[in-house]
């Protein structure tokens, strides 16, 4: 969600702090604002919309010429969370004497509680955030030592935050802190760096330490100190990121949008997730012994990734399977022990409903596996176990690569698991790999063909409402190509198994509202032409995607998308992606901004 990028050293603090922010545009946010430090005088400017708004108020402002002279600064993009989106709200923060200024990511649960208390002492607050809080404490701490203050600040907060501050009395260092929000240090030659996000970091250095919760780190422009929170020294871990991690993706070369590249990089980041994982799910399965029940959890796309999986591993390895809903797992009263299985699913690793069920169960000792596309995420660390997909950074925020990856790395997890228990034969295990091994070349052909898709989508978008539905092992993808059209144009769309239609939804079926079929040959296929049926009796515009073409059919329904055959357990990896360009198109003929759709953000990290 929000993001932080933090500068020291001897350049132009602005404007690598605004390189930095832009390389953070992706996660979602609607403000933006940078703190800067020049001759002991901090200088806030911050504005409502996108870097380019801020970048022209700048470009105007009288204070330009001092502002280009600092060395030291820090920089946000905020996604609302405490307060509307205002300037007022946007980060930086300051203090009420503007002594002290502040970028957070997180969520203060208790702020209400340390405002009143400040208010007390007669402090004045201009916003609505949390984060003003956290400052003015700084300051009601402050002795002279800027850790100090920032150290007794950190033991009153009860919730998540990834903090950097600045002080106009302590003007070579920057402070910052973190706790279940991410925060890393970029490592430079006589500069340093902070950020949020491993790709902001990338363009400056691929040294960084990934600071761990209740670290509190001093930067300095030649140096790095970092604490716990109890004052003593820590060894400073230093990873480098290898090259094959720093992926240009600022250059959509010839697509408009991130999300249309990142749908056609899919037959690679399908056959990079295979090729890269078969070795390292195999060794984890190995450690595997006794397992009684498997828990599958995740958010939004990752949640259907997981729902589409319960069918793998039921299949595969006969072990009870649940797919649950992170926000929902830990109201639950559940049986859970060290016999548990739980698989956490999140592009981004920092899901925080998603991490705080990992968390959860944790404390019943369950054996945890992570499905992420981040390297040293908090989930991916906190994880007994942890398999990457090799997607490379995902910009657009609607998942498209990332949700087919996690289907392939829960597909070979299924199938070892179910080798290991001897579930399925050797050669079952070799068959299914094979047919897994041909998708990227089918999906490539489906990415040749998408005339048809954009015609769709100009019917698409001109209705208010749209139905997906699916049977079996695709009722997921119906909710996914929902979910997707949602997120993107804004068209309200509905998923449903299809055989519930006559139990409540039918009602809803006329001539105004298309009909989107998923229509799999396999053990569903009868049953829904039956359905089909149903839906043409009142009169809906059907469309259809197959992958068993009858002749018979095709005269009777509107429009026809074709996918290539596979097997039925293997088909969702293939009939998404229709359902991700049509919601593209659909949204780009409405002149929507696809890569950062309204209200929503790349990393949900509050809960």
């Amino acid at each position: 969600m929000c993001g932080i990028f933090g500068y020291i050293g001897n350049s132009n603090a602005l404007k690598i702090i605004m390189n930095g922010l832009r390389k953070l545009e992706y996660r979602g946010y609607d403000s933006t604002g940078v703190a800067l430090l020049v001759n002991n005088k901090l200088y806030i400017k911050k504005s409502i919309g996108n870097i380019n708004t801020l970048n022209n108020k700048l470009h105007y402002d009288n204070h330009l010429s001092i502002l280009k002279q600092a060395n030291i600064g820090l920089g946000h993009t905020r996604w609302a969370t405490n307060g509307k989106v205002t300037v007022r709200n946007a980060h930086p923060q300051v203090d009420y004497t503007k002594s002290f200024s502040i970028v957070h990511n997180g969520i203060i649960e208790n702020y209400n509680d340390l405002k009143y208390t400040l208010l007390q002492k007669k402090y004045s607050f201009k916003s609505q955030t949390d984060t003003e809080v956290i400052i003015n404490l700084v300051l009601e701490h402050y002795n002279g030592d800027l850790f100090n203050s920032v150290q007794q600040t950190l033991s009153y907060l009860r919730g998540s935050y990834a903090i950097g501050i600045l002080c106009k009395y302590d003007t070579q260092r920057i402070l910052c802190a973190k706790k279940d929000s991410p925060l890393i240090i970029g490592i430079g030659n006589g500069e340093n760096f902070l950020a949020s996000d491993v790709y902001a970091l990338l363009p400056y250095t691929n040294k960084m330490i990934f600071l761990e919760n209740g670290d509190i780190a001093e930067l300095y422009k030649n140096n790095i100190k970092i604490k716990k929170q109890d004052g003593t020294d820590k060894e400073l871990n230093i990873c480098v990121i290898q090259d094959s991690v720093n992926i240009n993706l600022s250059n959509k070369t010839q697509y408009k949008y991130f999300m249309l590249k990142e749908i056609y990089e899919q037959p690679d980041t399908i056959k990079n997730t295979y090729e890269n994982l078969l070795n390292n799910t195999t060794q984890i399965i190995m450690k595997l012994n006794n397992i009684q029940k498997i828990y599958i959890l995740g958010c939004g796309t990752a949640y259907y990734a997981g729902y589409v999986a319960k069918f793998w591993f039921e299949q595969f390895t006969k072990i009870p399977i649940e797919v649950d809903i992170a926000s929902e797992f830990y109201y639950r009263s559940l049986i859970l022990n060290s016999n548990t299985l739980v698989i956490l699913i999140s592009q981004s690793g920092e899901t925080a409903d998603t991490l705080a069920a990992l968390r959860f169960t944790k404390t019943k000792q369950c054996i945890s596996i992570a499905i992420c596309n981040t390297f040293k995420s908090s989930i991916s660390c906190e994880a007994t176990y942890v398999l990457y997909t090799s997607c490379g950074i995902e910009i657009g925020v609607a998942s498209t690569k990332a949700f087919t990856s996690q289907l392939t790395a829960l597909f070979i997890l299924s199938l070892g698991l179910g080798l290991q228990t001897q579930q399925i034969t050797k050669q079952q295990y070799t068959q299914y790999l094979d047919e897994l091994y041909q998708i990227p070349d089918k999906a490539k052909t489906i990415l040749q063909n998408i005339e048809g898709i954009k015609k769709i989508a100009k019917v698409f978008m001109r209705k208010k409402n749209v139905l997906y539905l699916g049977r079996y092992i695709n009722y997921p993808i119906a909710l996914e190509g929902a979910l997707k059209l949602k997120e993107v144009s804004y068209i309200h769309a509905e998923g449903c198994a299809t055989g519930e239609i006559k139990h409540g939804t039918i009602a809803l079926i006329d001539n105004t509202i298309p009909v989107l079929v998923i229509l799999t040959k396999g053990k569903t296929y009868k049953k829904t032409l039956i359905n089909i049926e149903e839906i043409q009796a009142r009169q809906s515009l059907a469309v259809i995607l197959t992958n068993n073409i009858n002749t018979s059919l095709i005269k009777k329904i509107h429009y026809v998308i074709s996918v290539p055959q596979t097997i039925e357990l293997l088909s969702p990896i293939l009939n998404v992606i229709p359902l991700q360009l049509l919601a593209y198109f659909t949204a780009t003929f409405l002149k929507h901004n696809v890569d950062q759709p309204r209200n929503l953000a790349k990393s949900v990290t509050v809960e």
